[in-house]
């Protein structure tokens, strides 16, 4: 299987101009801009048109930007890392969660099955949440799910497993659920608490889990690397966050000769905390 990672691209940015998640306004504001931040307007303004995004266009609303960028984000990813097998093979599903992740939709798959006994034990006795709060309580936007190995694929491959390897998850005979390998956390624009949302949601992934932690990442379309920061800057939670259009980012950062800003921005991609939403299905395969 073949694929070139520029072409997906520059289809993933079709998909986000095409259904408007991606626009600019009659008052020259792009959809991902904050318009009470020069800077925001003069980035986002500049990437949009880049892009290609329709001018004169009215903004969606939140949640259908939400919903329009998490779908885009699921099919690019459906379309580059699962041709990548040369570099991870396995049987691979992408799943855009979207308006199913309510209640424990992640207890579906390993390693986070245990979460389904747990909201159990919480219905039956409701005291236990005033001890547990809702760090159990976790609603993924994009995941990435391998599937168990039947013996017998792995035998035709002379690797045999009878009598020995009881319970890994990997093999079909022992469980036939789906294992995580990735969390793909969705956010247009970091405004407001979405950051802390977001290194809240990674934490809970870590400490919830019964088994390898899963890939967790974010993909963003925000514009001010001030607030690209206050997310991807430290370590322990998130893997690495993810732009839509780095390279323009970059561009249009530095065409704004703001000094910290460009500071800023160099730094996370020095820093290896910042990367293009290209370099995500390779980071995947890892």
């Amino acid at each position: 299987m073949s694929i070139n990672l520029l072409d997906e691209r520059r289809f993933f940015h079709r998909q986000l101009t095409q259904t408007r998640t991606l626009s600019i306004n009659a008052e020259g504001v792009a959809s991902n801009a904050d318009k009470s931040q020069r800077l925001s307007c003069e980035v986002a303004l500049s990437i949009a048109r880049r892009l290609g995004a329709a001018e004169g266009v009215r903004k969606l609303d939140g949640q259908s930007a939400g919903k329009n960028f998490e779908a885009a984000v699921a099919a690019f990813v459906s379309a580059t890392f699962p041709a990548l097998s040369v570099l991870r093979p396995g049987q691979w599903e992408v799943l855009n969660v979207g308006s199913t992740r309510q209640g424990q939709f992640l207890a579906q798959f390993e390693p986070y099955r245990h979460l389904s006994e747990l909201t159990e034990a919480i219905a039956r006795n409701p005291t236990l949440a005033t001890v547990l709060g809702n760090s159990y309580d976790i609603s993924p936007d994009v995941l990435v799910l391998r599937h168990p190995i039947q013996p017998q694929v792995l035998a035709e491959s002379g690797i045999v497993i009878d009598g020995a390897a009881e319970y890994s998850p990997l093999i079909s005979r022992y469980s036939h659920a789906p294992i995580v390998h990735a969390v793909i956390s969705c956010k247009w624009t970091l405004r407001s608490d979405r950051a802390q949302n977001a290194r809240s949601e990674a934490l809970n992934l870590i400490r919830n889990r019964k088994g390898r932690t899963p890939h967790i990442m974010v993909v963003t379309g925000e514009p001010a690397p001030s607030r690209l920061a206050s997310l991807a800057l430290g370590t322990g939670d998130i893997d690495t966050m993810y732009h839509v259009a780095l390279p323009e980012l970059v561009e249009a950062t530095h065409a704004s000769s703001n000094a910290e800003a460009i500071k800023t921005l160099d730094n996370l991609i020095d820093g290896q905390r910042l990367r293009d939403i290209a370099d995500l299905p390779l980071d995947l395969a890892i």
